[in-house]
């Protein structure tokens, strides 16, 4: 309570200190979309410092004293205006900008740049742009926001093509992935090789490494939080794209213009399409697919109401000649209202679902044996902004979560002779509740600070199973509908702090506490389909997270470079490790098979980036440790991670040589992963057993490799002779069309994707065999848009 206490006489102070002022609020968009603007910047000249950002639906609030004033209204992306108000009472000011480009006459344009960086308090965040991703080369030429995010600082890729990703020595199930608020519980499409994300369905990505805000909690490591696009509500637009393997098609109109929209989404792959031309039977009655489809609509109700509908249905599809059949997927949706309470407070309320599971059948006709797992979760959800004054913004709410656990669903064929029964349900509900309030304190101070309470309940009905030391099940306590099995709560201090050194430089220090309720139990070196989440429990208690931050961060040549440092240290409690020779596949009594100890990752990341110009593209390094210590493993020591990487470098650039031709390229290093490989091995009669002595004591080979990219647009612009005046000008083409080459792994390493053992035929000695997965990998493909 007294942390509390404290927060709240910090805003009341702040709030009476400008108790005089007027506001100016209103909604900045995207003048050729309608899309809304986040994170745009409002300016005021005649007040240095003083200003506001757009939020998630570009809505700002602004106080100033009675005066007039001239304000600047700028996005990254967009050309900046400038206009002057009489601000003697509050007032409303909507605003559109148009994209950088477009030619317009009725505004002052700007030549102001962005130094958000250098501003905000946030650190350990990274913006995705998706205009980058468009030209970013990858695997198979399929865009791709979770590879994109692979080369920045901080962030590891699973592994050769995957689109896995650990995050500041988190493992991959503490990265919380949202989109549309929705969480994502695997986020990767035909194993690993591509994301469930389609770029062309998406408005904006932001990735938290660091201090996250006080709104977001269950996962150690990091948010991912993506926003999709609301659809065109200023005409009809039409886009797609062909590749070798998929295609793909986006659909967005107005409902009614400038009040409503809505967009729909869909991708498809077609390798099962040249399965029919096999000689193989089997393989002509097999199939091997994915397909996702995302739809959103809009629509305001009046000048105070909005009410937004979105949805995520995507699916993996593999099955072999009707004897096995492999399929996983996603559901997600989301209901959102908007209400503007008053010029200062914005609420918005959701409610959201989202599922996955997925199904492995066995057999055909009536003797079937069918295995599958389930997640679901229904979440209601309640957000406020309050815009106290032009130094202070308060973010509070809350939410509640039903989650419903299946790890195992068995069912079998009529002819089968057997029954196995499922393994049970788990339910729990987890609640939160969040204060946060950003400040600028004078001219050289702003910092975030906040708190949030987090609760977790497992409920019945269902068995509690005790175990011994060696795992084995010594009692079973049963527990009836909604009856309390075990409870866990804690509070999670958020605070964030930004010291400008001058105009180009600052420092910046941050300190989070993260409690995570949910557990991926996997025994693989990255997500798999198969890898199911189990609650906390009275067997497995909370991970919990503390983190602490230091960095600075300079812009050079007028904000055209930009250059950030930080060190950050992690430790961790209560994460989850396996005994030797862990089952943890359909294992109803799996919470026997855990370890629990402690981790720790520290390390420096560094990122210099240039985002103007015909050159653009960034250098990002970073030099980390990822450790744990368990007593049943390796006599108690610490031990590196299997994600332990001492060092990773990216390098990517993208040069445009005309308006129609743009060059990319990007390089990749990194230690190889760490390894539990045998140290010798002994006979038992015929049969040859490996000996395994520490874990992850090897490392796999160091991994490099380099893509390269080429974008070829059609012509964009045709010539148009104004009938009035007679002069010749330029005007965009309704119908617009590109070509994208591009090569993965263009000088042709062989990286290690796995290393196996086996005994030498000739010599009798054991040898390791290394096998690369992709050598050198060209694609093509086609996209257009009206």
């Amino acid at each position: 309570m007294k942390k509390i206490n404290l927060l709240t006489l910090l805003v009341v102070f702040s709030m009476f200190a400008f108790g005089q002022d007027v506001t100016l609020s209103g909604t900045l968009k995207d003048g050729e979309s309608g899309e809304d603007i986040i994170g745009g910047r409002i300016e005021v000249a005649e007040l240095p410092g003083v200003g506001a950002i757009t939020n998630t639906y570009g809505f700002y609030s602004l106080s100033v004293p009675k005066g007039t004033y001239t304000f600047t209204f700028k996005s990254l992306g967009f050309q900046s205006q400038t206009v002057k108000l009489e601000m003697n009472d509050d007032k409303t000011y909507d605003l559109e900008l148009e994209v950088e480009g477009k030619v317009f006459d009725a505004v002052e344009v700007t030549g102001e740049k962005l130094d958000e960086n250098i501003k905000s308090a946030e650190m350990g965040i990274d913006k995705i742009s998706i205009k980058d991703v468009d030209n970013i080369p990858v695997l198979f030429g399929e865009k791709d926001i979770l590879k994109t995010i692979q080369l920045l600082p901080g962030v590891k890729g699973a592994g050769e093509g995957n689109s896995g990703f650990y995050v500041r020595g988190g493992s991959a199930d503490q990265n919380l992935v949202l989109l549309d608020e929705a969480p994502v519980y695997n986020a990767s499409h035909l194993l690993g090789f591509f994301s469930v994300f389609n770029s062309d369905a998406l408005k904006d990505v932001k990735l938290y490494k660091g201090t996250a805000p006080a709104e977001f909690g269950g996962r150690l490591s990091s948010v991912m939080d993506i926003k999709m696009k609301d659809g065109n509500a200023k005409r009809l637009g039409v886009s797609g794209g062909l590749g070798l393997i998929s295609s793909k098609l986006t659909l967005e109109a107005p409902i009614v213009k400038d009040k409503g929209s809505f967009i729909v989404s869909g991708r498809r792959t077609y390798a099962d399409l040249f399965l029919a031309f096999s000689k193989d039977e089997r393989a002509k009655n097999s199939t091997l697919y994915f397909y996702d489809l995302n739809a959103k609509a809009n629509y305001r109700i009046g000048k105070k109401d909005r009410i937004f509908i979105s949805g995520y249905f995507g699916r993996d599809k593999f099955g072999f000649d009707d004897q096995f059949g492999f399929d996983w997927g996603n559901v997600t949706g989301t209901v959102r209202w908007n209400h503007l309470y008053s010029d200062r407070l914005f609420g918005n309320t959701s409610f959201i679902v989202s599922n996955y599971n997925y199904k492995i059948k066995f057999g055909s006709e009536n003797e079937t044996f069918e295995i599958g797992s389930e997640i679901q979760d229904f979440n209601l959800k309640k957000d406020f902004d309050f815009y106290i004054n032009s130094n202070n913004t308060l973010s509070f709410g809350g939410n509640v979560i039903h989650h419903t656990f299946r790890p195992g669903e068995i069912d079998t064929g009529s002819d089968i002779d057997f029954v196995l029964n499922d393994i049970q349900e788990r339910y729990s509900i987890e609640s939160a509740a969040y204060i946060s309030n950003e400040q600028k304190i004078g001219k050289r101070w702003n910092v975030v600070y906040g708190f949030r309470y987090s609760n977790f309940t497992q409920i019945g009905p269902g068995d509690v199973y005790s175990y011994n030391g060696a795992g084995d099940v010594v009692d079973t306590t049963t527990f009836g509908d909604f009856e309390v099995a075990s409870s866990y709560h804690g509070w999670s201090p958020r605070a964030s702090a930004n010291f400008s050194l001058d105009e180009k430089s600052s420092i910046k220090g941050s300190f989070s506490r993260t409690y995570q309720f949910l557990h991926l139990i996997s025994n693989s070196t990255s997500s798999l389909p198969t890898d199911v989440w189990v609650p906390s429990s009275v067997n497995v208690k909370p991970q919990i997270a503390n983190q602490g931050s230091i960095g600075y961060f300079r812009n050079f040549m007028d904000n055209l470079l930009e250059f950030s440092g930080e060190i950050y240290y992690k430790d961790m409690q209560n994460v989850i490790d396996y005994r030797d020779g862990a089952e943890v596949t359909l294992n109803p009594t799996v919470e026997g098979e855990l370890l629990f100890g402690v981790g720790r990752a520290y390390g420096v990341e560094l990122l210099l980036k240039k985002r103007r110009g015909k050159f653009t593209g960034w250098v990002s390094y970073t030099l980390s440790r990822t450790e744990r210590k368990f007593d049943e493993i390796n006599n108690g020591d610490w031990f590196s991670a299997r994600q332990d990487r001492l060092h990773d470098i990216s390098i990517v650039g993208m040069y445009n040589f005309t308006e129609r031709l743009t060059a990319s390229a990007t390089w990749v290093y990194y230690t190889g992963n760490a390894v539990t490989f045998p140290s010798g091995k002994y006979q038992i009669g015929d049969q040859v057993v490996p000996l395994y002595t520490e874990r992850n004591g090897y490392r796999m080979p160091d991994y490099h490799r380099l893509d390269l990219g080429v974008t070829l647009e059609n012509e964009k612009y045709k010539v148009i002779k104004d009938v009035e005046t007679g002069e010749e000008k330029k005007v965009e083409k309704r119908f617009q069309s590109s070509w994208n080459f591009s090569v993965y792994n263009a000088y042709g390493r062989q990286n290690a994707f796995s290393i196996t053992f086996r005994e030498n035929e000739e010599t009798g000695k054991t040898e390791a065999v290394q096998l690369a997965l992709f050598r050198f990998i060209p694609s093509i493909s086609y996209n257009f848009k009206f």
